[in-house]
């Protein structure tokens, strides 16, 4: 998965000969797993047209700060579209608007709304090769930069001019790859290990009959998506489930029972800055499990139980340097308990649940956790989906590290 992947991105198109590019820059930025909205210059019209761009990203394309021709027009709210965006790119940035770019000259909605942005902003030159050389072009390259925004250097190349040189805009692929290395260079969790695991584990009975419990997983899913999108590299250790985990940056190993859990477990947490306890382990497991299906009969059927090892434990008695989070759920006494795991399983921080609360426990899409850290600090948080706690988790571990 791309790190551009659900990112809103506001891409401003100056007139210049490039802006046919910007075609198939938009369907790149769509197949990444983006959204686009696109401002056009009055000019970059007479290049590519709004439908084609309207078309490919299934959004209005803008161009002017209201229609001149339409009295019940509405105003293109210039603050707004630049709010809306993650990222925002410039390409082409032709000459002209480079240097209304410098002045702050806002004659125009794509300025306007750049002035606005406080998302980060990228630039992609296009120009002849003498423009691109010339002391003015040099000068808004290097004021850009100063001020805050990234430049896209252009390419050498055949220009529209019929000569060959620098100042051809960067292909739309290459502009692609540029904004995701930039951005991947800059994620918090960029070089940090983080072990999850999610979903139930099935303690086998017979060859057909198990012991499981309800638990559908989509929470520790949710958090290897939230610590992947940080640049974490994930290991996601999950029991049965229907979920998947396509992201570049999750390692998916399933597993059935409990104690293939945890080999699995500690084969990859001793090299691990973060392990995180989502799964719901079962406690137990039958002591025999029958080689044939066990047949119906009248008489009462008792399955003999054994402990399973407590993986949560065995890591905080393994740990090092990990920040080791646990999930608890309680359905009395819950505070009390949670602390009480804390200290008996060496833990930094525990989320707990309480089947009490409306919205929380298995097989919902919200969760309302309480945060509990090695200091006994009680954060209660009000009913999310569990999307923001997943985010919510995320920024604890970024607080750790200080990032």
């Amino acid at each position: 998965m791309s790190v551009l992947s659900g990112k809103k991105v506001l891409l401003g198109i100056s007139g210049g000969i490039a802006a046919y590019k910007t075609a198939s820059l938009v369907r790149l930025f769509i197949k990444a797993g983006a959204q686009v909205q696109v401002i056009m210059t009055p000019a970059a019209k007479d290049f590519v047209t709004p439908l084609t761009l309207s078309t490919l990203s299934k959004k209005p394309v803008h161009s002017s700060f209201y229609d001149e021709e339409d009295e019940n027009a509405v105003w293109n709210n210039h603050v707004e579209l630049a709010l809306w965006a993650d990222i925002f790119v410039i390409a082409p940035a032709t000459a002209n608007t480079l240097s209304k770019m410098v002045s702050g000259s806002a004659n125009n909605l794509l300025i306007a709304t750049y002035l606005s942005a406080k998302c980060p902003v990228y630039f992609a030159p296009a120009m002849d090769l003498d423009m691109y050389r010339h002391p003015s072009t040099v000068t808004a390259f290097k004021k850009l930069q100063e001020y805050g925004n990234i430049m896209i250097p252009a390419e050498t190349g055949e220009l529209a001019s019929g000569l060959s040189g620098e100042g051809r805009m960067a292909e739309p692929e290459n502009i692609i790859t540029f904004l995701e290395n930039d951005l991947a260079a800059k994620l918090p969790l960029r070089g940090k290990k983080i072990l999850i695991t999610a979903g139930p584990t099935y303690e086998a009975i017979d060859p057909v009959r198990f012991i499981g419990n309800h638990s559908s997983g989509k929470m520790g899913y949710d958090i290897a998506f939230a610590a992947a999108n940080a640049g974490a590299a994930v290991v996601l250790i999950s029991g049965p489930t229907h979920l998947q985990a396509e992201h570049n940056g999750i390692q998916l190993i399933r597993v059935t029972n409990a104690q293939q859990m945890y080999d699995a477990c500690h084969e990859h947490f001793e090299n691990t800055d973060v392990a995180i306890a989502a799964a719901a382990v079962s406690d137990y497991r039958p002591k025999v499990v029958a080689n044939q299906k066990i047949k119906k009969s009248d008489n009462d059927l008792e399955i003999v139980l054994e402990k399973n090892k407590d993986i949560l434990f065995s890591l905080g008695e393994k740990k090092t340097k990990q920040f080791l989070i646990g999930f608890a759920l309680e359905t009395e006494n819950e505070i009390e308990h949670a602390k009480q795991k804390i200290k008996k399983k060496n833990l930094d921080l525990i989320v707990l649940n309480s089947l009490n609360d409306a919205g929380a426990g298995f097989g919902k899409p919200t969760n309302k956790v309480t945060f509990i850290d090695k200091e006994f600090t009680i954060e209660p948080l009000e009913l999310k989906t569990k999307e923001e706690v997943a985010k919510d988790i995320i920024t604890k571990i970024k607080t750790h590290y200080n990032v």
